[in-house]
């Protein structure tokens, strides 16, 4: 398969891997129209997804810090397309995005189609509730900026209603629950358990903190961070520990109520305010994309290329991609450091077809992982093959471990921003934190 001169190459989904990918390619190839390179995202712009916890607990202010598709794609020589996926006509080769509507519901740009040669999708994944009862009408979801924002303000009208109103508190009102004790579930719970008291140590003098709001993070499995090395699990449940979440390991949830959670067991675990952060499956888009195949989590299938099975000229990457770690049918984790990766072979790959030569296969990297605790501690392990060929484990905790999580996210803002922007917008935040409070208190 050759990819000819000013061939039109599409990636649908501005995630961390889209984007990179997106920006990769128009440096290389937009400046002299050697490839049309487009990324569509149903948002305006960009906030990298392991952040958004921070952004429900109000420790980082959103709009600070997202990256304009736009001026993004102005800048690196890529057009952008504002909307969401709708359907797919392989065929033809053509993409069409579904209407964007304005917040009122009213439309305001019409359904439209994009052709393409080469195709890729990076619409990253959603939350799965598994069908448990209740859980869509009671529980907040972290899959995007919005809900994330809409989470902070619920438990910030929470605290200010609570503070306000003339009875006591109510017993489980200012109770906080997460379902899932995955690596957003335990970094969610550590910085809720800093966000809260700063928050009331702004003026909410009549809630009492450590009577009045209690953290609880449920997991079914019988540890928390159950796919990670058992010594970041324990490390992480001293921690938590020792600041006053309650953790429930062995714990199915039942059913959701505006109340709290029931589970198996025949527990009730009271919370008013509730978020599910239990386990994550493909977009429903994907169920019937013109015929791709796709696994039980609704995941697109894909070879050791990232081409979907059935179709060679369609790519795709990160969450939304089932892609084989071995030949014991498990997959790629999702993991941004997953899709970092699978960008880079992609880029390769483009190069490649243009070349008319062999693509290349992806290989999964594990580097490690790294879970940050707000300001209690940070907690992870970095794997050999980051350091040397020799696979090996090395546990690191406290400030490096700290360190080492900040520099992941450094390097996702210079793979799409560069050196210059990334130190000069460091630089800014540097200088301009002392004249702001330390949480969005709105």
């Amino acid at each position: 398969m050759l990819l000819e001169q000013g061939a039109r190459v599409v990636i649908v989904g501005g995630g961390a891997g889209g984007l990179e990918l997106a920006t990769r390619l128009g440096r290389r190839y937009g400046r002299r129209g050697e490839l049309e390179v487009t990324l569509v995202d149903r948002n305006h712009s960009h906030l990298w997804k392991p952040l958004l916890h921070e952004v429900a607990a109000g420790t980082l202010n959103s709009s600070e810090d997202e990256l304009s598709y736009l001026a993004q794609a102005h800048w690196n020589h890529f057009n952008f397309r504002l909307g969401a996926l709708h359907s797919l006509d392989r065929a033809a080769r053509t993409v069409t995005l579904a209407p964007s509507l304005d917040q009122a519901g009213r439309e305001y740009m019409p359904e439209r189609t994009l052709p393409w040669d080469i195709l890729v999708l990076a619409i990253g994944s959603v939350t799965n509730d598994f069908g448990t009862r209740g859980v869509a009408e009671h529980c907040f979801f972290l899959d995007a900026r919005e809900q994330a924002d809409a989470f902070h303000q619920h438990l910030t009208r929470a605290c200010y209603g609570a503070n306000a109103q003339d009875g006591p508190i109510r017993p489980g009102q200012l109770h906080i629950a997460i379902a899932g004790a995955g690596a957003t579930g335990v970094e969610l719970a550590a910085e809720l358990h800093h966000a809260v008291r700063a928050l009331v140590a702004y003026g909410l003098d009549r809630i009492d903190v450590e009577a009045d709001v209690r953290l609880h993070l449920i997991e079914g499995a019988e540890r928390i961070l159950p796919g990670l090395p058992e010594s970041v699990s324990s490390a992480t449940a001293k921690v938590l520990d020792s600041i006053g979440v309650e953790v429930h390991t062995g714990e199915f949830i039942t059913e959701a109520t505006a109340d709290g959670f029931h589970t198996r067991s025949g527990r009730f675990i009271p919370a008013a305010i509730k978020v599910w952060a239990a386990g994550i499956k493909g977009a429903a888009v994907l169920e019937a994309l013109d015929g791709l195949e796709t696994n039980r989590l609704n995941q697109l299938v894909v070879g050791p290329t990232l081409q979907t099975t059935r179709d060679a000229r369609i790519f795709a990457l990160g969450d939304c991609a089932a892609c084989p770690l071995g030949d014991d049918g498990r997959s790629v984790p999702p993991r941004a450091q997953a899709a970092h990766q699978q960008a880079t072979l992609l880029a390769r790959s483009i190069a490649q077809l243009r070349a008319g030569a062999a693509l290349p296969v992806y290989a999964y990297r594990d580097f490690g992982s790294l879970i940050n605790l707000a300001e209690h501690s940070a907690i992870g392990n970095l794997m050999g093959n980051l350091l040397s060929r020799h696979p090996a484990n090395y546990p690191i905790e406290g400030r490096l471990a700290r360190w080492a999580y900040l520099s992941l996210y450094k390097l996702h803002q210079v793979a799409v921003q560069g050196w210059v922007r990334t130190l000069l917008g460091t630089l800014a935040d540097l200088l301009t934190r002392s004249s702001k409070p330390r949480l969005k208190l709105h």
